[in-house]
């Protein structure tokens, strides 16, 4: 029987009547079903649908499978036993199921959005895509993927189009629970009201707000001493139009909170969620696509990407043994693992913040970066502890392929080379067979604009905040390597990330950095600590606010060349071929506090000097365009062959050889026309903070 051409409410009321209730899925409701681009064939995958609704879960508490979903016993359960939860989700999928692959690629969706048609088919980023400028390139369709996003996240922000799981809040025999939830600011213009919740997500509420434990603090940096704000000073409300409306979803202070501090609120909340339904949900979706009978989006194998929050959130998937489902089945095949670092996050425990992250200089210490960090089970010989990220799974034939992708910015600002050294950091450690490491040298969190903006130019420097490298091409690659790995067996390119051995992988002191005019180098990196959140920790509940630190872990970071573009990795054609240094770092210079301190998911982009005389003229230490390339021909040339040797390496698909080379012609371009602007200026242009 096939559901091709039935109404979504007969869909619903099919599936709800007449479908046995297996991979834990036990009904889908589609609620609008439409062609993708009015029927417009993606090559051999031919025509793609777009499907849109709700999916309803229904998970066994008693369920071995089950046993890591946090509070999951405590939840609500309806007549068959079954703890109930539902999402929204979208589906792209070949409309003539036998000209696909039979691949599905879920999603993680990074805090309910949607980012795959950008990331892998240069398209525009929107939450329902429809224009011809939604799908892009079309990459995914034409190699005939079924694209799967589904809400696994409660607490995403109110906006409409987002994708969100709906999941219960949990109690003590009937009574509420509640507990310590904490929120930290790092403010850098004086404001008098603050919200709860990170970057808008929905907070938990406040218990009672005159609370004993409700404790406001201020310091002055990242581990200076924090001092109380006296609790007569501020409130749960905020000011709206000139007026103070009380609002236990935010803090207000009539003095204002004050830039260049960090502020800390630890509060007596209630109601929490079972948020570890949410690796269950991504569990189960793909579990329901491959082996359901009359599943609406029927998939032979499963893919999983995540980038940033999700792909931190799939190592926590893979640490936590949810690759098998509630029948003792392998679920996913691949994961690719987008610029994660060494991180996990807030994903199974009680009053759990999935939004929340961890850098250098905001949202500290949250259980983010915290060992282990290495796939190998090692011994932390601080603590004691012996653990590895694939040290619990229901089933070792169940781990997948694994492709690791991080930029520069994961190991300056997430930790990134612990995943690939020792605890203390003297040594390598090698990855498992289904694994693939690539540092994509010298980039950012992500792909900066270009050309630069003109008011991001870092006063008395050339540089300009914001790093344009373009990772994109190696990342679509590499995720039709892994697609490859899946399905034929093919290997795909050898790991390329900085180590030891090599001495690529250095302290930050080590870095031989050049000493470009007005550039300053950090002097800090992002750290890992062994943080102590209380005695039930194991358990998934937290009982220390602020946690306890002890000692930080060692980060490293790779080493640079004469340009001051990282050595190790896959590197990309602009730094192949470089017009200029591209640093996976910037300072936060010129804010009102933590100058000395990295900006978040940010780097800098600093052109080389074109001539000869102008290197003399500004004392850089670096080479010069005109001596790397005499002629703008020879630069093309050397584009060329340098884009030739990525395709042949599989680092780059020789579709997108015209892109980077367009690229590379731009780049000299504006070069050209800078230098004849400035001299022209005579100025430098500062950035408005």
């Amino acid at each position: 029987m096939t559901l091709r051409g039935r109404t979504p409410l007969a869909i619903a009321l099919f599936l709800t009547l007449a479908t046995p209730v297996t991979a834990e899925v036990v009904r889908v409701d589609v609620r609008e079903r439409s062609d993708v681009l009015g029927g417009r064939s993606f090559g051999p995958a031919g025509r793609y649908e777009k499907l849109q609704g709700e999916i309803y879960f229904a998970f066994d508490p008693d369920n071995p499978y089950n046993a890591r979903v946090v509070d999951l016993g405590l939840a609500p359960r309806n007549a068959e036993g079954r703890v109930e939860a539902r999402a929204d989700f979208m589906v792209l999928q070949p409309k003539a199921a036998r000209q696909g692959t039979g691949i599905g690629l879920v999603e993680v969706s990074n805090r309910g959005g949607k980012a795959s048609l950008g990331y892998f088919n240069r398209a525009t980023r929107s939450l329902d895509p429809t224009s011809a400028e939604d799908f892009g390139d079309g990459l995914l369709m034409r190699h005939g993927l079924t694209l799967i996003w589904v809400g696994w996240q409660f607490d995403v922000p109110r906006r409409e189009g987002l994708l969100r799981l709906h999941v219960p809040v949990v109690t003590d025999g009937g009574k509420t629970i509640q507990g310590l939830v904490r929120c930290d600011w790092t403010v850098d213009e004086t404001v008098t009201t603050l919200g709860l919740g990170h970057r808008d997500h929905v907070p938990y509420p406040v218990a009672a707000t005159t609370h004993e434990d409700h404790v406001l603090t201020v310091r002055d940096g990242r581990l200076a001493p924090r001092r109380v704000v006296p609790r007569d000073q501020w409130r749960f409300a905020r000011e709206e139009d000139g007026q103070v409306v009380r609002d236990t979803e935010h803090v207000y202070m009539a003095s204002g909170f004050q830039a260049g501090r960090i502020y800390e609120l630890v509060y007596r909340a209630k109601e929490p969620r079972v948020v570890g339904l949410g690796p269950a949900a991504i569990r189960d979706v793909m579990s329901y696509a491959r082996h359901h009978d009359d599943a609406v989006f029927p998939v032979e194998k499963g893919l999983a990407w995540g980038v940033s929050q999700t792909g931190r959130f799939l190592r926590y998937f893979l640490y936590k043994g949810f690759n098998t489902d509630e029948e003792g089945r392998k679920v996913y095949d691949g994961l690719l693992i987008h610029t994660a670092g060494a991180g996990r996050g807030s994903f199974n425990h009680r009053f759990a913040q999935p939004s929340r992250d961890a850098h250098r200089y905001s949202a500290f210490f949250y259980p983010t970066d915290i060992f282990p960090f290495t796939s190998w089970s090692q011994r932390d010989p601080e603590t004691g502890a012996t653990d590895g990220l694939f040290a619990h799974p229901f089933d070792p034939a169940h781990l997948p392929k694994v492709v690791y992708t991080n930029t520069g910015y994961e190991y300056w600002g997430r930790a990134a080379s612990l995943i690939h050294t020792t605890v203390d950091a003297s040594a390598d450690v090698p990855l498992f067979p289904n694994e693939r490491l690539y540092h994509l040298s010298s980039g950012q969190h992500y792909v900066g604009p270009f050309p630069p903006d003109p008011e991001h130019r870092i006063e008395k420097s050339s540089a300009f905040q914001g790093n344009p490298l373009d990772f994109l091409v190696t990342l679509r690659s590499l995720l039709v390597a892994l697609v490859e790995w899946v399905t034929d067996g093919v290997e795909p390119p050898a790991s390329a990330y900085p180590t030891v051995r090599a001495g690529t992988l250095v302290p930050i002191d080590g870095v031989r950095f050049p000493a470009i005019p007005g550039v300053a180098f950090p002097s800090v990196i992002h750290e890992a600590y062994r943080a102590d959140y209380g005695p039930r920790w194991s358990e998934g509940i937290v009982d220390v606010q602020p946690p306890r630190l002890g000692p930080a872990f060692r980060s490293l970071v790779s080493q640079v060349d004469e340009v001051g573009n990282e050595v190790a990795g896959v590197r990309a054609l602009e730094v192949l071929v470089p017009l200029g240094t591209y640093t996976p770092w910037s300072l936060r210079t010129g804010r009102a506090g933590g100058a000395e301190e990295l900006s978040d998911f940010v780097g800098t982009f600093i052109p080389l000097p074109r001539t000869e005389e102008e290197r003399r003229r500004t004392g850089d230490p670096r080479p010069s365009v005109e001596t790397l390339y005499p002629t703008r021909e020879d630069h093309r040339a050397a584009a060329a062959l340098a884009a030739a040797e990525l395709v042949e390496e599989r680092l780059l698909l020789p579709e997108d050889v015209l892109r980077v080379l367009k690229r590379a012609e731009a780049t000299w371009d504006w070069i050209e026309r800078s230098g004849e602007d400035d001299a022209g200026r005579g100025t430098r242009i500062s950035p408005e903070r």
